[in-house]
């Protein structure tokens, strides 16, 4: 079968690209780098090292590129015939794609190419693959919307994988971690025949896509704000500090006892993937810089986002929050001019913190905003 892959880079080929091969995939990678797309076509192949002991090379071969800015057409009529997309190009691409999927889809009817077909987006976010298709029915004639409706399926998922910061010679080579899960909702695939070996499917994807945002992300985050205040440039040195690694633990359990009492978790079982994100942000074959993992601070403040999201619906349901508050008081701290958010976050917060932190999580609930207020003060007099 054949795949038409979004986003050729470290998550596309490192993860998405992967696992598609490993099910026996040729896939058309699609992205406008043009290095990363003539590589992919002289060679057909790119090799994966898995970041542990051992360093594991895995190769995927059957691939090509697509350079969507020079050959928008090929794209076109490649997904007029593919069996399954993906993509992996961060939410905000996601509406400037839409157009060329569209076209595709469009492409199909007028080949009366009725096989079922999904669209999945594999990004860091709620929703992406319906947020996809919202996107994509914008450009789509009646006719052949109805044509989607029927034939085309936009699944949402939730993906995990931690591609740390690199630099290879080739440049196609690409490290993650060994740890991976890609859960799809099945309940709105077009085409539940084509299910992939090493993916999850789920009746219901908003408990697992929450687990994975509640802990994953928001720690990894509370490691990085956290060791960032302490002084450190890495994660894996702040992780190594008994401070960080006791606010991570405590910011883990806040989100833990909301998500078992939300989804009904059992209590023993999250712990033990909560234990396992722990180890993962510990592992020393994965190097990360502490700007990358905090960087566009302002959107990780947002209202339904991995701290104040959290922090709402503990407080709705009568549960603990302190040490989210406390985490998410250190994200206006975070000063790297490289970063524009940052930047334009420490100009922000030259006004009063209450104001700042109404614009930055869009709170309406005044007990919360003077709390993070308050909380910021108390970390820029440290």
């Amino acid at each position: 079968m054949k795949a038409v892959h979004f986003g050729a880079g470290n998550i596309g080929r490192g993860f998405i690209g992967e696992t598609l091969a490993a099910n026996d995939f040729s896939i058309d990678f699609v992205d406008v780098n043009e290095k990363i797309i003539d590589e992919l076509n002289k060679r057909h192949e790119y090799t994966i090292e898995l970041a542990a002991a051992g360093q594991e090379k895995i190769t995927v071969k059957n691939v090509k590129g697509i350079n969507n800015g020079k050959e928008p057409d090929q794209v076109v009529a490649e997904i007029a015939q593919t069996d399954l997309i993906t993509t992996a190009i961060g939410p905000k691409i996601l509406p400037l794609i839409a157009p060329l999927i569209a076209q595709g889809i469009a492409e199909r009817k007028n080949q009366d190419n009725k096989q079922k077909i999904d669209v999945i987006a594999c990004e860091n976010m709620i929703g992406g693959s319906q947020l996809l298709k919202t996107e994509v029915y914008k450009h789509l004639k009646t006719d052949v919307k109805n044509f989607a409706d029927e034939y085309v399926g936009f699944p949402n998922a939730a993906v995990d994988r931690i591609v740390p910061l690199q630099s290879h010679e080739d440049p196609l080579m690409v490290s993650v971690e060994p740890f991976k899960e890609w859960i799809v909702d099945e309940s709105q695939m077009a085409n539940p025949a084509i299910k992939l070996d090493g993916v999850g499917y789920a009746p219901d994807l908003e408990p697992y896509i929450e687990r994975k945002l509640f802990s994953v992300n928001t720690g990894h985050a509370t490691v990085a704000y956290t060791g960032k205040t302490l002084g450190y440039d890495s994660i894996n040195e702040a992780i190594q500090d008994k401070q960080v690694l006791d606010q991570l633990k405590g910011v883990l359990k806040e989100t833990g006892d909301l998500l078992i009492a939300k989804w009904n978790f059992d209590r023993t079982e999250h712990e033990k993937y909560q234990e396992k994100i722990i180890n993962r942000f510990k592992n020393p074959y994965i190097s990360d810089t502490i700007a990358r993992v905090g960087r566009t601070p302002i959107r990780k403040l947002g209202y339904n986002e991995r701290f104040i999201r959290p922090i709402r619906e503990a407080k709705a349901r009568g549960f603990g929050y302190s040490k989210l508050l406390e985490t998410a008081a250190k994200i206006y701290q975070f000063n790297v001019p490289s970063d524009e958010e940052s930047r334009k976050l420490q100009q922000m917060i030259q006004v009063k913190f209450a104001e700042v932190v109404q614009k930055t999580t869009n709170l309406k609930d005044s007990d919360l905003i003077n709390a993070l207020a308050g909380k910021i003060s108390e970390e820029f007099k440290k």
